[in-house]
């Protein structure tokens, strides 16, 4: 397998899709990831399995239809396998293994299959002290966005998933690209007042557009530079619900067709508006787990 991937929007070729099947039991507060799980596992409204399978079983149809090689991860009874992007991620030709919360280390082996068909050489895994998720690493051309938390009390927040020593070795395995960090806002408590991951507040879309949340970034000019490098009139802005809701978490097939929820109407009004075909599904379910379309998907090829 060729691995490629520049940006966020190049047209998909390969791509591994998680799976909601044996999902395990509903968790109990205290195994919660992230403060929006834990809402909904306190209101007795954790997603239903059967409701997220018939979710993601939308996407691989989508996918499908515009012929892209869908892979998913081997099935491991009673184990959340939802969401791909936090395990793993490619740049270029390389897949680089994340490390992630001690809890979620067997994802990574429901997808060795897929692994075991790269280039062994081009399969990368950082030092133990780098902490890393995909959701926070985004490819753009030149650039590497990565999102990140610089606060000395790192350690404190579950949702802090990237830290700088992980910014610094992406740096040194890439030296040829300009790596641009992000300080986002932690909170292990408030949904609304949490970046887990870049692709939370932002996520580049199309041509030259962007989807964007000021209070994600805890410093405004990290914010502002991100408004100035796309032009604030290709800026699609969302408020602190529409980032709750997921909203900058879509996916793009190609610079002119994403995937999105269909509750996104203010978003996808505007993404058609400048002739971007919107492939609508229903993820509302799974974004229970404060993860969407973005999460769920971990691109290989791009083309």
């Amino acid at each position: 397998m060729q691995l490629q991937v520049t940006n966020e929007t190049a047209r998909l070729k390969a791509v591994i899709l998680g799976i909601a099947n044996s999902n395990g039991p509903v968790p109990s507060i205290e195994e919660a990831y992230d403060p929006k799980s834990a809402e909904f596992i306190k209101k007795g409204e954790y997603p239903k399995e059967e409701d997220m399978i018939q979710e993601m079983e939308s996407v691989a149809a989508v996918f499908r239809k515009y012929n892209v090689d869908v892979f998913r991860p081997k099935i491991i009874e009673n184990y959340n396998q939802i969401f791909t992007r936090d395990i793993g991620f490619v740049i270029e030709d390389k897949f680089m293994r994340a490390n992630i919360l001690p809890d979620r280390e067997q994802e990574i082996e429901a997808i060795h299959y897929v692994i075991n068909q790269m280039n062994p050489e081009n399969v990368i895994v950082l030092p133990e002290q780098c902490h890393i998720e995909g959701g926070d690493i985004m490819p753009h051309g030149e650039y590497i966005f990565i999102g990140t938390y610089r606060g000395e009390d790192y350690s404190t927040y579950i949702t802090a998933r990237t830290n700088l020593a992980a910014v610094e070795a992406i740096q040194q395995l890439f030296p040829h690209k300009k790596v641009k960090s992000f300080n986002l806002r932690k909170s292990n408590t408030n949904a609304k007042a949490n970046a887990l991951h870049l692709d939370c507040c932002f996520q580049p879309v199309g041509k030259d557009k962007a989807i964007i949340h000021r209070n994600g970034f805890l410093e405004e000019a990290e914010y502002q530079w991100l408004v100035d490098f796309f032009g604030k009139e290709n800026i699609f802005e969302i408020d602190a619900q529409e980032m709750y809701d997921m909203t900058s978490n879509i996916f793009s097939i190609s610079e002119d067709v994403v995937v999105s929820d269909r509750h996104f109407t203010r978003l996808n009004t505007w993404l058609r508006s400048h002739g971007i075909t919107v492939e609508e599904v229903s993820y509302r379910e799974i974004a229970k787990q404060e993860g969407l379309l973005r999460c769920s998907t971990l691109p290989l090829i791009r083309a």
